[in-house]
């Protein structure tokens, strides 16, 4: 009684099973497909059918393949045969991008599991196929909005670099304009002193002397008057020298000086302006000039002028009364070496280091008159016809100027007018 019991139990429980199977397969959301040992079809469940889009009848008992892109039917047939030489529950082909192919050729991507099960010694293979388009899209999305996003930061990145470069050059342009303008600042300082003091001095001469000049109305009175009118000359050459020197510097400055070279014969240059300016040497100083080599250079005949004169000027200015002053010049093919040497108080080499910046007076001149900017026209002229100035000097035994001028220069011969 009780056996006969358990039996039935036995077949109610194989038959909910199947029944329970049934609807498994039947209702299923994935594809499931089954086939035999030659890949064949033999059950597909009502998913799978409206994923490909066929009805049953046309798909049982034929190949698997029909629903693969023929492109890809090589490797999923070797991919099978592999699987059944080694049944294991595992997804079909891992790490490759696997597609299905619908009724209507349309394609979808897929992930393909396998399981194995024998029934009366004939293996059948079960496939649960599972769209993944949805899943493939979000990637693609996250995908391109990832690449949105690093193109966004690499530009976010690269706009604010820019900004910091040009912050950086704002700041560098800001720091050099407070340096411009405080160095401006100094000059100004520097100008306003020297200026006044140099111009009080002669315009105080002038004014003086012009007054004593009309209390001096007899002729035994002429010797006065000729020495209070050497005076005004004196302190009107002095006014004169010095406005040429801010005009000098003022058209340095602003690069309006343009070199103007010519031919012309050094010798003669040289002796012309010595000639000139013998007159305001200071009492039996005097001038003695040797040349070496040919005579014809060129150059920029106003600007070499200045040069000389100016050097002179300063030899003469430094040095005592009763002194010799040397100029040389030696012109050797394109190289041209001029040097003016005194016996005057020297620089010491401390103030040889800025000699030729603007207003720079040595710390040894203070009582004689000078507005610091001769020596800085003289390079700025130099450096105009391609000369470099040096100087050596000795406190208490003299000072040598040497401007070696290479008059073969590429920017001479552009400038040069026949």
């Amino acid at each position: 009684m009780h056996a006969g019991r358990n039996f039935d139990d036995y077949t109610n429980s194989i038959r909910m099973n199947s029944h329970h199977f049934e609807a498994l397969f039947k209702y299923s959301t994935i594809g499931i497909l089954i086939t035999d040992e030659q890949g064949r079809i033999i059950a597909i469940n009502p998913f799978a059918l409206r994923e490909f889009r066929y009805r049953q009848e046309e798909l049982l008992g034929k190949k698997f393949d029909m629903l693969c892109p023929s492109r890809f039917r090589v490797q999923y047939t070797a991919l099978r045969d592999s699987y059944f030489k080694n049944p294991t529950t595992t997804p079909l082909g891992q790490d490759k991008d696997l597609f299905a192919l619908r009724k209507d050729n349309s394609e979808f991507p897929v992930e393909v599991s396998l399981g194995s099960y024998l029934s009366h010694g004939t293996r059948y293979v079960i496939a649960f196929v599972s769209n993944i388009s949805v899943r493939m899209q979000a990637i693609s999305d996250i995908k391109n909005l990832n690449d949105e996003l690093e193109t966004t930061v690499e530009q976010r990145t690269e706009e604010l670099t820019n900004a910091m470069h040009l912050l950086e050059q704002s700041k560098e342009e800001v720091s050099k304009a407070l340096v411009i303008e405080k160095e401006l600042s100094e000059l100004k300082s520097r100008f306003v002193t020297m200026a006044s003091h140099e111009f009080r001095t002669p315009l105080s001469t002038i004014l003086s002397s012009a007054y004593l000049i009309r209390k001096y109305i007899v002729t035994e009175d002429q010797s006065k008057r000729e020495k209070h009118l050497e005076r005004i000359v004196s302190s009107v050459f002095m006014l004169t020298e010095i406005l040429n020197d801010f005009l000098s510097m003022g058209k340095i400055e602003e690069g309006k000086i343009q070199t103007r070279l010519s031919k012309f014969n050094l010798k003669e240059c040289i002796g012309s302006i010595i000639r000139e300016v013998e007159d305001n040497l200071k009492l039996n100083q005097k001038i003695i000039y040797q040349h070496f080599g040919t005579s014809d250079v060129i150059l920029d005949a106003s600007l070499f002028k200045h040069i000389i004169m100016n050097l002179i000027s300063n030899a003469s200015k430094f040095s005592p009364e009763d002194s010799i002053l040397e100029i040389t010049t030696i012109l050797r093919k394109y190289i041209l070496i001029l040097s003016v040497k005194d016996k005057g108080m020297g620089i010491s080499p401390e103030d040889q280091k800025h000699l030729m910046e603007r207003f720079f007076r040595g710390s040894n001149v203070a009582n004689i008159r000078g507005t610091g900017l001769g020596l800085h026209i003289i390079a700025k002229y130099a450096e105009l016809m391609n000369g470099i100035v040096e100087c050596k000097s000795e406190l208490g035994k003299g000072t040598v100027f040497t401007i070696t001028f290479n008059t073969n220069d590429k920017h001479n011969e552009e400038n040069f007018t026949h």
